[in-house]
C-alpha cells in the first residue's frame, strides 16, 4: 500500500498562546516532530493541512459558540496562521489551505499551496492571492495522482478538523487511521463520542 501521513492544523493560533488554543497543541506539535524523525520510512509521503482565512463570513465571530463559530484566528498571511514552531515541517511533500472564504473544516476541502511556499525550514508569510485558482488541486486528486491508499491523520483538533478529515477520507475509499496519541479535542468532554463516532464509520484507532 501507498501510505500518507496527513498532518492537520498544527497551527500557532491552535496551540497555546494562539487566538484559538488547543490544550496540548504545543505538545503534540513536538510529539509529531519525534514522530516523524522515528517513523518517516513508514510513509510514502508527508503532507500538512492549513486553516487559511481570507474572508470566511459567520465562521468568524465577536462573540463566538465555539461549536459553528469562532474567534477571529489562522488569518492568512499572519503569524497564528503559520505552523507552530516545534513541528518539522523539512519532511513535507505538501501543504493544502483550507477556509479561505468560508468555514471548512475537513484536509479534503483544501487546495494545494504553490510549491515554493511549501515550508521547508523558516516559514515566511506571503501575499494572500485575491481569489482560489481555477486549477487548484485538491488533496485527494493530490493523492489518486500519487496512488495513495492508505492515510494516516494526525494534529488538530481531534473532534473538529481531525474529524471531519478521517470521515471524508473513509469517504473517499481510502484506508483510514487516526493516531489518537498525536490529537487533542477543543472539547475533551467530547473526544470519546468522537472516537466511537469515527470507529463506527470505519477509521481505525491507533493509540
Amino acid at each position: 500500500m501507498t501510505r500518507a501521513l496527513i498532518i492537520v492544523d498544527v497551527q500557532n493560533d491552535f496551540c497555546e498562546g494562539g487566538s484559538l488554543p488547543v490544550s496540548g497543541g504545543a505538545e503534540v506539535s513536538q510529539s509529531l516532530s519525534d514522530h516523524i524523525d522515528a517513523e518517516a520510512d513508514h510513509y510514502d509521503y508527508i503532507i500538512a493541512t492549513q486553516d487559511w482565512h481570507i474572508d470566511p463570513g459567520s465562521h468568524f465571530s465577536d462573540e463566538p459558540d465555539y461549536v459553528d463559530s469562532w474567534p477571529v484566528h489562522c488569518v492568512a498571511e499572519q503569524a497564528g496562521s503559520l505552523f507552530h514552531p516545534d513541528l518539522d515541517t523539512e519532511s513535507f511533500d505538501a501543504v493544502f489551505r483550507k477556509g479561505q472564504y468560508e468555514a471548512a473544516y475537513s484536509g479534503f476541502e483544501g487546495v494545494l499551496a504553490p510549491e515554493d511556499q511549501v515550508p521547508t525550514g523558516e516559514q515566511k508569510l506571503t501575499a494572500v492571492p485575491a481569489a482560489l485558482p481555477d486549477d487548484a488541486v485538491s488533496l485527494d486528486d493530490w493523492l489518486r495522482d500519487r496512488e495513495v491508499d492508505e492515510v494516516v491523520i494526525a494534529g488538530l483538533a481531534a473532534d473538529y478538523c481531525v474529524r471531519a478529515t478521517a470521515l471524508d477520507a473513509v469517504g473517499a475509499g481510502y484506508s483510514t487511521s487516526v493516531l489518537v496519541e498525536y490529537t487533542r479535542p477543543v472539547h475533551p468532554d467530547r473526544l470519546g463520542e468522537v472516537l466511537v463516532e469515527l470507529e463506527g464509520a470505519g477509521v481505525e484507532l491507533v493509540d
